[in-house]
């Protein structure tokens, strides 16, 4: 990979991580394509780390709070009914499904997986799942309605993402959705839930950079332009949620994995 390349799938990186169109779908998608190489779920993974990174500046003051009021409820429990503190439980909670899926079936997301007819199914089926969703949910609800049931739903959604195509916002929005959540509160939850999930698995993922698994500098490459843009997509995205639906985001997913089948119908592509 070259450090065009790598710039190019900065900027995938960075539109696809928030949106829920699947960021591991296009990284995928995209380099097949055009002709380069698989990058890898290594690769994927680590590069997260700049919208991750993104989503921390963003919302530091949240982090924050959340941080600090959870550490102080440990033995204060005049605390333990604060929403910042009960937040904390909820990300770290919600966060469980997705691990323990993760380390469950590592070989088969590293590698069988990162089939294209999987991709575009998924991002077809997950696209429907979110249409049913945006259609179904009342949309009443804000982040302080969340509770502890509905942050594990949520994390259970998160853990559908491990399938690629499927879109990790995509997947937690669906559920907060289907919960009652406004799109706005949806999304916002789901940009605090990714930061464990997704750091957690760009720090198992980072000991390959160093096994010669990883280019070192397309990766730092790729990871800075994700940062910048992802920056600017989460800003854009949550403008967006408070006057818009996610029907469009629908429709992209269905076209796109429509297109993708029909390619690999005609043998235009190939699938791995």
């Amino acid at each position: 990979m070259n450090v065009v390349e790598a710039a190019v799938l900065g900027v995938v990186q960075g539109l696809t991580e928030f949106l829920p169109i699947s960021s591991s779908g296009h990284l995928l998608i995209v380099p097949r394509l055009a002709g380069w190489d698989d990058p890898g779920a290594a690769f994927t993974a680590v590069i997260q780390l700049g919208t991750m990174a993104a989503v921390i500046i963003y919302f530091w003051r949240d982090l924050v709070n959340i941080a600090t009021t959870w550490t102080k409820s440990l033995w204060r429990p005049e605390l333990r009914h604060h929403q910042d503190a009960r937040m904390g439980w909820y990300i770290g909670l919600g966060t469980i499904p997705i691990s323990v899926c993760g380390l469950a079936f590592k070989d088969l997301i590293e590698d069988p997986a990162r089939n294209l007819w999987i991709n575009a199914s998924s991002l077809i089926v997950m696209g429907l799942v979110l249409m049913v969703a945006e259609w179904a949910g009342t949309k009443k609800r804000d982040v302080g309605d969340l509770n502890l049931r509905d942050g594990l739903i949520i994390g259970g959604f998160q853990a559908l993402s491990l399938i690629p195509g499927s879109s990790r916002s995509g997947s937690t929005m669906t559920g907060a959705l289907f919960l009652g959540y406004s799109r706005e509160a949806a999304a916002r939850y789901s940009f605090l839930l990714s930061v464990p999930a997704v750091v957690l698995s760009g720090a198992f993922e980072m000991r390959k950079a160093f096994d010669g698994s990883l280019q070192v500098v397309p990766t730092v490459v790729c990871t800075l332009v994700s940062f910048v843009v992802g920056y600017a997509c989460i800003a854009w995205l949550l403008k967006f949620l408070t006057r818009h639906s996610m029907l469009i985001f629908v429709y992209y997913r269905v076209a796109l994995g429509g297109i993708l089948l029909g390619l690999l119908a005609a043998g235009a592509i190939s699938a791995t």
